[in-house]
This record gives C-alpha cells, structure tokens and sequence, in this order.
C-alpha cells in the first residue's frame, strides 16, 4: 500500500499556485522576526516607523504612565455599536477637533477604513475613478461596490489624463451633468511605493471645475503622510488648506504614529451612515482601550512638538540621500538599466514637493541587491510584481528620524559598491568594456542568483 498520501483536488490547487510563483520569483514569505526587531543590530530602512515614535523612550514612558492610570486597558467589549467605550468616542471627538474636520469614526485599519468607504457610500450609478497606484485596499473596497462597471483609473499622478477621464465621462453620463449621479476620486497624498506627492490642489481645482454642481468628490489617504507633513503632522491635505473641499480623509496610526487603527475624516451624514452600512466596522470587534490609549499617546507628540521635531530631520535624511546617490551613479557610470533613482528624483531641484521618506531604488535586480545591503548590515527589502507594475521593480528605501547621516552613507555606498561589483562581474563573463557593457543594458544578469 502506497503510504504517500494522495493530494485533495484543493491542495494540488494551492500548491500549484505558489510553485507557480516559485518559479517566477514572486512568491512571498515573512521576513527574519529578528531584523524587525528593535535590538537587531540592521540598520532600517525598511519599516514605515518613518519619525521613529516605535523606539521613542519619551513616547514610551508616556504610554505606560497612561495605561497606570487608565480605568480601562484590556479588549474593548466587541463591536463599536454594542460596546462604545469612552476612550474610542473622545479619541474620535480629539481627531475631530485636531485635524479640523466636522466628524471622526475610527476603524480598526486602513484597510478596513478604506473597504469601509467604498464598499458602501458609492451609490448605484455613481462613478469611482482612481489613480492607477492607488492601495490595494481601495480596488477591494470597490470590488465589493454597487458601482457597476463604472470603475477607471488614470496614468498615475497625470492631470491631462485625469482631465481627459472626467471630461469624457461627464459628457457620457447624463447623471454626472445633472448632478442626479456622483464621482468620488481616490488618491493617495503619498504614495507608498514611489514615494511621490499627489497634485491634490490641482486635482481639487479640476473636480469643482468640471462639477459645478458639487458632485464629484475627492477622497484621500493620507496613510503615509500622517505625523510628517502639515502643522502638527496633519498631513498634505491640511499642509495645502484644503480640509472644506475634500470629502473624506484616511490617517492611519499604525505608521509613523507607532501605534494601531485608523480613523476617516468626514462629513456627520456619511459617518452615520457607515455606522449603519460599513460591514469592515459593524462585524468586527473594535480597537482594544490599550490601543486608543496608545494612538491618543501618539496624538500628544503631535501636538507638543515632538514629531515636528522629528520630521523636519526625516526630510532632511531625505534630501542628503537623494542628493548624495544621484551624483555617484553619475559619477561612477553606473548605467541606469542597472539602478537609478526614478526621474521624478533626478529632477528633484527643480520640483515644489517637499522631500519624501520612501524612496525607490529601481533595479531589475532587486533580491540580490537587498541581500548585498543585508550582508553590510542595512535591511532594505525589494519589491516586485504584484506589488508594482511588472518592470518597475525595486529596492523600497524607507528613512527614519533615527537614521544618521553616517547610516545614509553607508547605505549609498553599499549601492554603488553591488553596482560595481556586479558591472565587474559581467565584463567578465562577456569581456567587454564598460561602454559596450552599458549599451546592453546588462540583460539576464544574475537571474540564477535571484
């Protein structure tokens, strides 16, 4: 009798499936829980703890003296509408006040948030536009829509392409002109892998344009802006004074804020209403009070100064590391079908964004080059396809206050150090020159080795 047990039709599926991504180097797996951790001798480059509020002793010290004090600390009580405990609804009415919006309502994610809001307040017959990098929360968000076949997206960050769109689609649909049908548009006012800033004024300026009749909405996630950018860290949307012309706004807690949960930002009519409809809120067990407390901790560096602090030499690291790589890969004829820094950085000088934290390294060899950096000590992951478009793979440099400018150097260096090593390593195997070598633009190179 064979003793090999026979496989069920599901797991010959499941399996099938990830040899398939296997065999494409797609296939993704948790990283070492001891380079996460706050005592791993790597330097981070990875983490989204972008103002290093997670290893912050004052934060700290301060948390704990609250959860002493707390009269509640463990679980919540279950869902929000059976249990509304006191420290969710001040937080709320804190967020409220503090980033100038008429209500709050608290999730227990982004992701959550973000299914949340486009799984319901889009009505049948509406539109919901979107840019082509938008988080993947929000596709599932619309999957999960009444909005049928009226899903689009436009060329990332491309306002003619956005004018096209709505253009096109308001003369289409009568609803839109008449104002009887609404268009919500999703963006992000950074976005998380290309670390670039969205047009938000211009994109603002362009829906009340277009929809006289107030009809087209804007819906932002500030998820990787929250606590950097804006008076007190209250993001791009308020650094720009455009709190009264966008619809709803998305904070997460959970990034540079060190802490966990979301909240969205809106109008008392659409809050009462995902109270009502919003299933990623009403079926789930809300925030524990241990994690109100922690983010209402976090809320307190805001306000006092702290992550001001912090932010202004985030964006400082930002600024030296782009200024210091650009000119090396330059300099040491580094081709740039091997790595470069994105065009949006290589023009950096002449554009009116402010530095941003996340800062992508594209290459089409992003394993072995974040597995050159851990080796020298510096843990920056690559990201590839599904994640990004197919093509625009890359190592996801992330900054933090707490790097120095010292760990910046060693990470340009420990760059250009593989970009040379790897230059050599294929004049070798073809013996050409380096000019030949960069007009071939190093196809197939260490494929076996990723």
């Amino acid at each position: 009798m064979d003793t090999k047990e026979k496989q069920s039709a599901l797991q010959k599926s499941l399996s099938a499936a990830l040899a398939s991504r296997d065999k494409r180097w797609i296939r993704r797996r948790l990283p070492d829980p001891n380079t996460s951790s706050s005592s791993s001798p790597l330097i981070d480059f990875n983490s989204n703890d972008y103002i290093s509020l997670s290893n912050s002793s004052k934060l700290r010290a301060h948390f704990l003296q609250r959860l002493s004090e707390a009269p509640d600390v463990l679980g919540s009580g279950g869902s929000r509408l059976l249990v509304n405990g006191r420290a969710h609804a001040a937080l709320e009415a804190r967020l409220s006040e503090f980033f100038r919006a008429e209500t709050a309502l608290l999730f227990n994610s982004g992701f959550d948030a973000n299914v949340g809001f486009f799984s319901c307040i889009p009505q049948p017959g509406d539109v919901i536009v979107y840019d082509e990098y938008i988080h993947a929360s929000v596709h599932d968000g619309i999957r999960a829509s009444r909005v049928r076949d009226a899903q689009f997206s436009f060329s990332h960050n491309s306002l003619p392409d956005l004018r096209r769109l709505l253009c096109r689609l308001r003369d289409e649909r009568a609803g839109l002109r008449t104002g009887g049908n609404s268009l919500f548009l999703s963006v992000e006012s950074l976005y998380s892998m290309d670390g670039t800033f969205s047009p938000l004024r211009e994109i603002v300026e362009m829906l009340e344009e277009l929809f006289p009749l107030k009809n087209g909405y804007l819906v932002v996630d500030e998820a990787h802006s929250t606590g950097i950018y804006g008076p007190q860290g209250r993001g791009r949307v308020a650094q720009l004074g455009l709190e009264d012309r966008v619809l709803a706004r998305l904070h997460t807690f959970g990034k540079a804020l060190a802490a966990t949960g979301a909240v969205i930002l809106t109008t008392t009519l659409i809050r009462d209403y995902l109270l009502n409809y919003a299933r990623s809120l009403i079926y789930t067990t809300s925030l524990s009070y241990a994690n109100i407390i922690a983010a209402d901790c976090s809320f307190d560096m805001l306000t006092d100064g702290t992550a001001q602090h912090l932010s202004n030499r985030l964006l400082e690291l930002s600024s030296y590391f782009t200024q210091t790589l650009q000119p090396l890969l330059e300099s040491q004829n580094i081709p740039p079908t091997l790595v470069r820094l994105p065009s949006h950085l290589q023009l950096a000088s002449s554009s009116l964004d402010p530095p941003s934290p996340i800062i992508p390294v594209l290459t089409p060899h992003p394993r072995p080059l974040s597995t050159y950096l851990l080796a020298l000590g510096m843990n920056a992951r690559p990201i590839t396809w599904p994640t990004v478009p197919k093509g625009k793979d890359r190592v996801r440099v992330c900054l933090h206050a707490g790097n120095t400018k010292e760990d910046v150097d060693r990470l340009v260096h420990g760059i250009i150090k593989w970009a040379e090593e790897t230059i050599r390593e294929r004049e070798k195997e073809m013996n050409v020159g380096p000019r030949r070598l960069q007009r071939d633009a190093l196809p197939g190179i260490l494929e076996s080795k990723l």
